[in-house]
Formats: C-alpha cells, sequence, structure tokens
C-alpha cells in the first residue's frame, strides 16, 4: 500500500467510526430529544408513569390554588386536554393564569404531574415556538380573543 493509500483508508475508518458513534448517540436519545409533551400527549399514553419529561401547554383558567408555604396546584391545558400539576418552589415572577407554561417532572399512577421546575413566558407577546407550533397542531388558534373550535 502507498502512503495515499493508508492515509485514505485511515481517514475512511475514522468517518465511518464517528458515523457509527453519532448513530448510537442518536438511537440512545430518541426518546428525549422531545422538547415537551402536550397534556393531550399525556392523555393518549404517550408517556410512561414515572418517567421524566417535559410538559408543555397553557396555565388553566381558575386552576391555580396556592397550599401551606410554597405548595402549589394547577393545571395545564392545551384546550383539549387538561393535566393536574403540583409544585412545590417559588414560581417565576410572570407565572399566571392563561400564559404559557413548561414545567419539568414526572407523572404519577393516578394521572398527577409532579413538577420539580416550572419555566413561565417572558412577555405577553412571547410564547416558546416549540409550545406553539404543538398547540396550533392542536387546532388550538392563537392569539388576542382567539378561542378552539370546541369550545364555542
Amino acid at each position: 500500500m502507498t502512503r495515499k493509500q493508508k492515509r485514505g483508508v485511515l481517514i475512511g475508518g475514522g468517518v465511518a467510526l464517528l458515523a457509527v458513534a453519532a448513530i448510537l448517540v442518536m438511537f440512545a436519545l430518541r426518546d428525549t430529544i422531545v422538547f415537551f409533551q402536550t397534556p393531550s400527549d399525556v392523555a393518549a399514553h404517550k408517556v410512561e408513569a414515572g418517567k421524566r419529561f417535559r410538559l408543555g401547554g397553557l396555565v388553566a383558567e381558575g386552576s391555580v390554588k396556592r397550599g401551606a408555604g410554597t405548595k402549589v396546584q394547577f393545571a395545564v391545558t392545551d384546550t383539549l386536554e387538561t393535566v393536574n400539576v403540583t409544585y412545590e418552589g417559588i414560581l417565576p415572577d410572570l407565572f399566571r393564569e392563561g400564559q404559557g407554561v413548561v414545567t419539568e417532572g414526572k407523572l404519577t399512577d393516578a394521572g398527577l404531574f409532579v413538577a420539580d421546575t416550572v419555566l413561565a413566558k417572558h412577555d405577553e407577546n412571547y410564547m416558546p415556538p416549540e409550545v406553539a407550533d404543538a398547540l396550533e397542531k392542536k387546532g388550538v388558534k392563537l392569539g388576542q380573543g382567539a378561542t378552539h373550535p370546541g369550545n364555542q
């Protein structure tokens, strides 16, 4: 073999090794690539109880109930389905009913989402693109005064 052929084999082997490594990483992360699940996904049993994931949607109107200390219960909705959430901690300043939210935690066997992190949108005109896209795919019309056809 000439030097050129050895170099070609070495480069080809390196590229093949990197490709195999990338495929293995993508295979291992295939379930965690989704940024969050919607309440409709949870209702359709796309998420196992006890598995950590992100739940995104809107804080349901009239659902926020504050308990002792920093305990809070609220519901996250995509206007089609609703998931009850419990959280213990300090909520973001911009957290309020009717606003976009993404929570992180686990679903119990009873269907209650126990959150350990709550992320709220940062101003009145912003909604994370992933939340907006997921809501639009579910048929939710976004914007001031918009309603879902099933809620009229």
